[in-house]
């Protein structure tokens, strides 16, 4: 019936038949594997149980009541202080999972399977158990690298491309839930870079593959038994799986194990920049067409970032060849590095691309020092408003007043008007204004000659940079 109707109607025909073809173009869907067997059965051996034990105080209490002699609690409570007095430290254990990258014995777990024990040991499937020493922790990715000495090589898996994953993949994790070792769970990646404000690196592949308590540390493997991520986290109100698991992702995890087996610590790239996210109110101020890339609000004073000419007000677009879609790339990018390498970092400054270089240093670097204090004249200060914010210049007493920081450069705001704008961006007495339009200002005159020209302009919103105590941010005002 379908093919004579089309016949009748020739326009119609023509949609039917560009819609079959883009059908046919589309790949067809993956048929789920028969059976995990021969996969669990080849990975298993490398993967092992992680037990620890640490030893710690008994709870003190408090100072034993005072009672009247004779008192029918006067037994109770001593049997109950003296009882406490005499328990001494006493030994917690803990459970998780882990697995072997090196013949030689390198295992790879999270650091809060093994954080703060006294002893660790490895598991393994065939029933044999060896201690292991710490190599090194990264708390900041919640991974950990452990040592055995085993008597023969061991059985490991390597690391796969965890970029390559797709949403919809296959994936299995083996592990030791609720200390049941050797458990093999299926499923797919539900999600990709999936951030739960877990550390300032959190880029999690979600899976539905049953992870549980144990299952910490323990591997995610793709369909070709390549590890593409250390299963690290769930979100369950009962404490039991329900589908929602989280993995830290294998690109990441690879640098990370690098570092701590050459220098038992990691080693981070430093780029010297506070940022924030680039809101489309904060795209329009900037020009940009859409909201993407990591707005840089202050520079690190002699950081690398500043000896390469980044600036605050700039919108880092691309660092290293990469491109920078949302803030929380950036981060990460730096991190993984190599310290001391030459970047090439494009920037967005004054409705144009730029692009400088940069020398990365190493991360907790020392600071610079604040620059100097330039007050306005002394001199009664006269306010004046704009955008619900009266404001005045900075004078030696209003910074007492207002307790402003004696480097602070910028316009003083003394009231914000309810409602405003102003108020609903956080702007708040005692903030300064440092910029107007990616311009420095000095007196309210120079933030009115700032709106006024947005005006002149066309433009919908004026991107003002704000200082609260120590914290600079950009805000994007509605101009009216």
């Amino acid at each position: 019936m379908f093919l004579p109707e089309l016949s009748l109607n020739p326009l119609r025909a023509l949609f039917v038949a560009a819609f079959v073809g883009v059908t046919a173009l589309s790949a067809p869907a993956q048929a789920a594997p028969e059976s995990f067997a021969d996969l669990a059965e080849r990975l298993s051996p490398a993967v092992v149980n992680i037990s620890t034990s640490q030893t710690v105080e008994a709870p003190q209490r408090g100072p034993r009541p005072q009672l009247p002699p004779g008192s029918p609690f006067e037994d109770l409570f001593r049997d109950f202080f003296d009882g406490e007095r005499n328990q001494g430290p006493r030994t917690t254990n803990s459970l998780g999972s882990g697995f072997v990258i090196a013949p030689e014995g390198f295992i790879v777990t999270n650091n809060h399977v093994i954080e703060n024990a006294d002893e660790i040991m490895v598991n393994f499937i065939d029933g044999a158990s060896l201690p292991a020493t710490l190599v090194g922790t990264d708390p900041k990715t919640d991974i950990a690298v452990l040592k055995v000495t085993p008597p023969q090589p061991l059985p490991f898996v390597p690391f796969g491309d965890s970029d390559a994953s797709r949403v919809g993949d296959w994936v299995i994790a083996i592990g030791n839930p609720f200390g049941l070792g050797g458990s093999v769970s299926a499923g797919i990646i539900s999600a990709r870079n999936r951030d739960i404000n877990s550390g300032p690196y959190d880029d999690f592949i979600q899976t539905d593959a049953a992870i549980n308590r144990g299952n910490s540390g323990g591997p995610l493997f793709n369909m070709a038994g390549e590890v593409i991520g250390v299963n690290t986290a769930i979100i369950s109100p009962s404490g039991g799986s329900i589908g929602i698991g989280f993995s830290v992702p294998s690109a990441l995890v690879k640098t990370v194990v690098a570092q701590l087996r050459e220098f038992g610590a990691t080693r981070r790239g430093w780029l010297g920049v506070k940022i924030q996210q680039v809101t489309p109110e904060l795209a329009e101020g900037l020009g940009l067409e859409k909201p993407s890339g990591a707005l840089v609000s202050e520079v690190t004073s002699g950081g690398p970032a500043a000896s390469g000419g980044v600036e605050a007000g700039d919108v880092i677009m691309k660092f290293d060849g990469r491109d920078i879609n949302e803030m929380r790339d950036l981060p990460r990018m730096v991190a993984e590095t190599e310290v001391g390498k030459d970047v090439r970092v494009v920037v967005w400054r004054k409705g144009k691309t730029q692009t400088v270089k940069v020398v990365l240093g190493l991360l907790d670097e020392g600071a610079g020092a604040p620059g100097p204090d330039v007050d306005a004249p002394e001199a009664p200060a006269t306010a004046e408003s704009a955008l619900g914010m009266k404001m005045e210049p900075l004078t030696a007493k209003n910074r007492t007043d207002y307790d402003v920081a004696a480097d602070a450069k910028g316009v003083l705001v003394v009231e914000v008007e309810a409602g405003s704008a102003a108020a609903e961006k956080g702007i708040r007495p005692g903030d300064v204004i440092v910029e107007v339009a990616q311009e420095e200002v000095v007196t309210p005159a120079d933030v009115r000659g700032g709106v006024a020209r947005a005006k002149e302009e066309g433009r919908k919103s004026l991107l003002i940079l704000v200082r609260t105590g120590d914290e600079k941010r950009f805000v994007a005002l509605t101009v009216n």
